[in-house]
């Protein structure tokens, strides 16, 4: 008897289980996105026990006849590829035909719907004994599972612990309303509703529904194109930042997918705007012809192949950069103007009362910029016009721009670290150890670019290696010879250097040098513009006076200078805020001068 046998069905559909269900956020992806494919204008989640004992999800799409719904249960069959040339132009979410076999086959499932015609209820326990039978007429499908891997129970025990697969159904559910708002969502745990939408369109009310008032406020619309792509979403402030990338949500013509390349280009962005440990809120929508992606690499088909990447991520990187460029970012303390404050409560009441009346996108952007730093940035335009950086001390930043920042007048240092400033705006607080790194930080990589002219070192100095780190810095040395660095073998696992680069400190030489061959050689992949980027913000620390350290009133006044004139005054290299501020205003609240 030959040993090779053909598995039957119900087999193949648990194994085939087993890729495309693993959680109970992943029986509610599938059946989601079946209805949206189906052309849903309203889609209600219901879930028991996290969607452990059962997952109902509803639709009012275009429904199915008798044939359809008992075809739906087969493997492979699909109405969304007719043939091999429709693989590569995908439109719809779902096109495997695996879903609704593989749930079924782990779970008792029942299937109701109606194309307005005829009305058909279908019931499979494990993927079995199919039993079909009239249903009403009421148009769309609800397609309810119970007690997911009940025959499984090797399965049902790797599941997480009810408030873990909630919070991941949860995550799901938000990042689908944020790609479609155009569609009324409902999300409903042991009869308690935990997401609802209107389905009005409004990007920025979703948002607002998701991550509530106050990160609303600090989102800026972000638009661009270019041959092949189209972006546009919002971006947060770099003061608004979460602990994981789970923030980070990117659309590819609808779909919600997690790409890595992807990530670390909107990442980067931010990368001397916020702490490295930190990431910003992002809601990306990419439109692209499918002709240009390849979403068929995985099973659950979260991540896609791009053609012509880099013209993508060269685009996001633009806009994001003129974005954040544009802005003032300095932090303030709390709300700062009764404009402010009447919206907040304005908001909170609409959002309790559950008003329908629609909130027009208008309104989201008057509140996502206050008005007090609409009318600090008026006034700035106006100021900086007639303000000319005055060329001093040599240490001072030998090109001219505008100030970013109002000029500030210094009234002494607390805490050996923070320098307390003023104008007519407000108070300011300043790191100094933050804004002398920023100042530094782009002296030096603005030197750096120039290229000028290497230094002699009087004596040279000598670095000792192991031998595979003498490896790495050997197959490196033209990184460094571009950077000025004069490198040279010196045997036995031993580099010699003979010069540095002008912004080198001579003071700090040997130790600023020793720090960038540890950057050269540290293992992994070599990436020359973060390689520059570390290399300036780390020269940068070690050249700027550190906090808890006595500064005299003309360091004060050269920081306070300096900073105004910076690219990104806001940040230091590492994304540590530089400079926080007290409006006059917030400060006559504080002190009862002001009521609201």
């Amino acid at each position: 008897m030959s040993k090779i046998q053909v598995m039957n069905e119900v087999l193949a559909n648990k194994i085939a289980a087993g890729e495309v269900v693993e959680k109970t956020m992943n029986v509610v992806k599938e059946l989601v996105e079946n209805a949206i494919d189906a052309e849903s204008t309203e889609i209600t989640v219901k879930l028991v026990d996290s969607g452990v004992k059962q997952i109902e999800v509803s639709d009012n799409g275009i429904g199915m006849d008798e044939e359809d719904a008992r075809l739906a249960f087969q493997r492979h069959a699909t109405s969304k590829l007719k043939n091999l040339e429709d693989l590569f132009y995908i439109e719809s979410l779902g096109f495997r035909g695996e879903a609704l076999p593989s749930i079924a086959s782990v779970s008792n499932i029942c299937l109701k719907t109606s194309n307005g015609k005829v009305g058909t209820k279908l019931t499979l326990t494990g993927g079995e004994n199919m039993k079909v039978e009239r249903s009403d007429l009421q148009q769309g499908t609800t397609i309810t599972v119970s007690d997911l891997f009940y025959n499984t129970p090797v399965r049902l025990k790797y599941l997480k612990n009810l408030y873990v697969e909630l919070a991941n159904i949860v995550e799901y559910m938000n990042k689908m309303v944020l790609s479609y708002p155009n569609i009324k969502f409902t999300l409903i745990n042991n009869d308690k509703v935990l997401l609802k939408t209107d389905g009005n369109g409004d990007l920025l009310k979703v948002i607002y529904e998701i991550y509530g008032i106050d990160i609303t406020k600090k989102m800026i619309p972000i638009e661009g194109e270019n041959d092949d792509y189209y972006i546009h979403g919002y971006i947060s402030y770099p003061e608004v930042t979460k602990p994981n990338r789970n923030s980070i949500t990117t659309l590819v013509n609808g779909r919600v997918i997690k790409n890595n390349e992807l990530n670390k280009c909107i990442i980067d962005c931010y990368h001397t705007y916020i702490h490295k440990d930190r990431y910003p809120v992002i809601i990306l929508n990419i439109d692209v012809d499918p002709i240009l992606i390849d979403i068929n690499i995985h099973p659950t088909k979260m991540d896609i192949k791009f053609s012509k990447l880099d013209t993508l991520k060269e685009l996001i990187t633009k806009k994001i950069n003129e974005r954040l460029e544009e802005l003032t970012l300095i932090p303030e303390v709390s709300v700062r103007d009764s404009y402010s404050v009447s919206e907040v409560h304005r908001q909170i009441s609409l959002k309790e009362e559950k008003e329908d009346k629609e909130i027009s996108t208008a309104n989201y952007e008057e509140i996502k910029l206050d008005f007090e730093v609409q009318e600090e940035k008026k006034k700035y335009e106006e100021s900086t016009k007639e303000n000319k950086i005055e060329e001093s001390k040599e240490e001072q930043i030998k090109y001219k721009k505008e100030a970013r920042i109002k000029k500030m007048i210094p009234r002494g240092v607390v805490l050996l670290t923070y320098i307390v400033a003023e104008n007519e705006d407000g108070m300011y607080l300043i790191d100094q150890h933050a804004a002398a790194e920023r100042i530094n930080y782009e002296k030096v990589l603005k030197e750096m670019k120039e290229n000028k002219k290497p230094v002699d070192l009087l004596i040279p100095i000598k670095i000792e290696l192991r031998p595979d780190e003498y490896l790495l810095a050997k197959d490196r040395f033209q990184v460094l010879k571009d950077q000025g660095l004069e490198v040279e073998e010196f045997g036995g696992n031993t580099i010699i250097i003979r010069t540095h680069p002008s912004w080198i400190p001579e003071d700090r030489s040997e130790d600023i040098i020793r720090r960038i061959i540890d950057m050269v050689i540290e293992k992994g992949s070599f990436d020359l513009d973060k390689f520059i980027w570390r290399m300036a913000a780390t020269t940068a620390c070690r050249m700027s006076v550190m906090a808890n350290t006595y500064i005299s009133k003309e360091e004060e006044e050269w920081i306070l200078e300096n900073i105004r004139y910076c690219e990104n005054p806001f940040t230091c290299p590492h994304g540590r805020p530089t400079i926080i501020t007290y409006t006059k205003y917030e400060l006559e609240r504080l002190f009862k001068r002001q009521l609201d």
